[in-house]
């Protein structure tokens, strides 16, 4: 049992495990206030109606009947959520952390957004082949209609949601998401979020952004938005000391993608992860504080494409690449998957730690997509740049 997130925030400040820090103790704070409203809410389970307390005459059709009082507003007992947005590496994901470790919720759940989009997705895509629209099965029915049923499941699994790297940059995730969470909202289901970007920058220059502009408003309207965004990039201290590139393989460099993986993250240990991409899964052999490793035969052996990079991409602000071989043009295929995945890394501002078996302008020398590996093999050399590292993840 903990007193909440304050005090763990607290304690790991005062342990030196944490610099002081204003900005982080003001949002250590406004966790500990929602902690502290979240004892003892709960909200009404959908579906259930409320007796009407006419007694046993009622029940069996005898006595004057009395009407039922109406429910209470759900939505309008719930506490405020938060929103909290600034730069990456001021320690937005490592007060989540503290935060859902203590919330006393019996259902809870933390998911990265764009994971979240995309299961919403299928999840839309399951209910139109199921026949359950009101088309019948392979109907082309519109989310419109299912929305509010698959929100009542999402309440029933969790009512505490606590989204990490909220944004929103496609018109059909635009278009979802005012309905989805407006149905949320009035079963009472409390939303946590942090973000790079405030609210009204959310889907900037977006195509049809004039009907996106009311969910920015019940954003606001349902969670206390806070910006975080002190002086310090954390992160950037970290990479600071963490050799970007290390070549040949072998125990120096396991060693030094293990050191790496481990200040990254602040110790975890990580584990197991999937994305679902267009339906399928791309799995992540160690992932932890949306940092993922991964091995070059998993993302470029395998027959992935741009759509499972940009997943990963989006989802993880650094990246550390095991085992990346140096390739002759029997491995053309996996060259050319591996220039997909670096464009998308880079292309994204997602920071790399690689381990391969020579340096990036040996890797791939010369075979049938040697000239265009050479903008790899650039970026590669870009990306180990301390101006690349201060970079902003695009989300």
């Amino acid at each position: 049992m903990t007193d909440g997130p304050l005090s763990l925030y607290r304690a790991r400040r005062g342990s030196g495990t944490l610099r002081p820090d204003p900005d982080q103790e003001l949002a250590a704070e406004k966790f500990q206030s929602l902690y502290q409203a979240l004892k003892g809410y709960h909200p009404r389970p959908a579906g259930d109606d409320r007796p009407s307390g006419g007694g046993w005459l009622e029940r069996f059709g005898l006595g004057r009947r009395r009407a039922a009082p109406p429910p209470p507003d759900i939505a309008s007992t719930a506490p405020q959520g938060l929103y909290i947005y600034g730069s990456v590496g001021r320690g937005k994901s490592m007060l989540m952390d503290l935060f859902y470790e203590t919330a006393p919720v019996d259902k809870k759940r933390r998911v990265h957004f764009h994971e979240f989009m995309l299961e919403i997705h299928q999840r839309l895509h399951d209910h139109r082949q199921s026949g359950k629209g009101k088309g019948g099965k392979g109907n082309n029915d519109g989310p419109d209609e299912a929305l509010p049923e698959l929100a009542r499941a999402l309440a029933d699994e969790a009512w505490l949601l606590c989204f990490d790297e909220f944004h929103v940059t496609n018109i059909v995730d635009a278009m979802i998401l005012g309905r989805l969470f407006t149905n949320l909202f009035d079963l009472g289901v409390v939303v946590v979020a942090t973000s790079n970007w405030p609210p009204d920058m959310l889907y900037k220059d977006g195509l049809q952004r004039e009907l996106f502009l009311p969910f920015i408003a019940l954003l606001k309207e349902k969670l206390d938005i806070l910006s975080l965004d002190g002086p310090t990039d954390y992160r950037l201290d970290r990479l600071k000391g963490v050799p970007i590139y290390h070549h040949p393989l072998g125990p120096v460099s396991d060693a030094a993608l293990a050191k790496a993986f481990s200040d990254l993250t602040g110790g975890a240990a990580g584990e197991p992860c999937s994305l679902t991409v267009q339906g399928r899964r791309v799995e992540i052999a160690r992932a932890a504080k949306c940092v993922a490793w991964v091995d070059f035969w998993d993302l470029c052996g395998k027959p992935l494409g741009a759509a499972d990079y940009l997943a990963i991409a989006t989802h993880f602000h650094t990246v550390l690449i095991d085992r990346v071989p140096t390739m002759k043009d029997e491995l053309r295929n996996e060259a050319k998957r591996f220039m997909t995945l670096i464009d998308a890394l880079y292309e994204h501002k997602v920071n790399v730690v690689i381990a391969a078996e020579g340096p990036p302008e040996r890797l791939y020398p010369e075979g049938t997509h040697a000239f265009e590996f050479e903008r790899t093999v650039s970026r590669l050399m870009e990306m180990q740049s301390e101006d690349y590292l201060q970079r902003q993840h695009l989300t």
